[in-house]
């Protein structure tokens, strides 16, 4: 690992992991709060859930840029121009008069995720090789799935004696904590190390990335099982709350529960990978994922309980495939990692962004289309593993 003046190993197994939680943290520690926030500012389902497809998108958007930057700049600039950007824009959120202005705010905080989450996925490979390497993959996709699991806990109890603006000033103060974490940071990308050309062509790197087109087609496969879950996290708070009747403090804790899966994938992942290789690992990965939808379609209509039943096993199998995909393509890289870690953040973003999107859409019944996005993503997805498999 490369030495750290201020931080100790497993300090910077902790920092890293907290970076990793901004995205969940960013997303689902407001969801509870969504309807509450289309009666507080007059708003319909429409706009509101705009304030998590913008985020995406946006956020994926600017995955683009901040690698690069990385690779020329080193990573502790990038990461403290973002984590500042971050907390700024947070406080910008938790005291918008109007839903236009969160918007807005949601945009910046966007951009300061992406230079967090960029250069987090960059000091993975900065610091840790082979064996261990995958283990602090394993470790900080544990550790990041508990965001996703305590957020909407959280987000529930602020709700009993705040509005939704606490969410936002919680974040504020997250988003404090990893500035000063990132200002203790020392660097780990040595001038030597660094792309020498200018600031324009340091974006051509992203084209040299473009070109492995193994890299592409492995990252695009794993990706678009993203897509099912982020449109999961668009829909799920309506579909408990207002198709299933919940409170929003009830609601938090079936999504609690369904998070709470996640925590296993990454070490249930350690070991499958003892035991399948690549492809048999993948197969599994896919068919789990087809399962799951197949009973989102079908038994996920009887109420909260089947539903969050459903779409278990698509959640536990994701966790499997995030850090297996990630160990993966970082395998794969040799240079650049920054830019790298853009390209792998920003795909897997995109697709995410996508599957907001789609559980936005006006369905008729939300329950079987969220079923009907999982087996589609999974049906690409296959179809695309049918030419990977032929160079693995």
């Amino acid at each position: 690992m490369t030495r750290q003046h201020y931080l100790s190993s497993r300090m910077m197994i902790f920092f890293i992991a907290f970076m990793n939680m901004f995205i969940p943290l960013s997303t689902d520690l407001y969801l509870p709060a969504l309807p509450e926030m289309g009666n507080y500012f007059s708003a319909g389902q429409a706009l509101v859930s705009l304030t998590l497809t913008v985020f995406f998108f946006v956020f994926a958007v600017s995955l683009v840029l901040f690698g690069p930057l990385s690779d020329k700049y080193g990573r502790k600039p990038v990461l403290v121009a973002g984590a500042a950007l971050y907390t700024a824009a947070s406080l910008g959120c938790a005291l918008a008069p109007d839903i236009y202005l969160l918007i807005a705010g949601r945009i910046f905080q966007a951009v300061g995720s992406g230079a967090v989450i960029t250069v987090s996925t960059a000091l993975i490979k900065d610091c840790f090789r082979g064996a261990v390497m995958t283990k602090i993959l394993a470790i900080t996709q544990a550790l990041g799935v508990i965001a996703p699991m305590a957020a909407p806990l959280i987000g529930g109890f602020l709700l009993t004696f705040t509005s939704w603006r606490g969410s936002f000033f919680l974040l504020t103060a997250l988003g404090t904590v990893n500035l000063i974490l990132a200002l203790l940071l020392t660097e780990t990308l040595l001038p030597d190390r660094r792309y020498q050309g200018k600031v324009m062509g340091s974006l051509s790197l992203l084209l040299e990335v473009g070109k492995q087109k193994s890299f592409l087609q492995i990252l695009v496969m794993f990706s678009l099982l993203s897509a099912p879950y982020m449109a999961y996290l668009s829909l799920s708070s309506f579909v408990y709350i207002e198709t299933f009747s919940l409170s929003a403090q009830e609601y938090s804790y079936y999504f609690a529960v369904n998070s709470a899966a996640s925590i296993a994938g990454p070490f249930l992942y350690l070991q499958l990978r003892q035991r399948l290789s690549k492809p048999s690992l993948t197969r599994l990965c896919f068919s789990v994922a087809a399962v799951s939808g197949v009973l989102v379609l079908l038994p996920g209509h009887g109420g909260p309980l089947p539903f969050l039943l459903s779409f278990l096993p698509f959640t536990a199998i994701g966790a499997v495939a995030r850090p297996f995909s990630m160990n993966w393509l970082l395998e794969e890289t040799r240079e650049h990692v920054g830019t790298a870690s853009s390209v792998i953040n920003f795909v897997q973003t995109f697709f995410g962004s996508l599957g907001m999107m789609a559980g936005s859409l006006p369905w008729h019944d939300s329950v079987s289309g969220l079923g009907i996005i999982i087996l589609a993503a999974v049906s690409m997805a296959v179809l695309l593993w049918q030419r990977v498999q032929k160079s693995v």
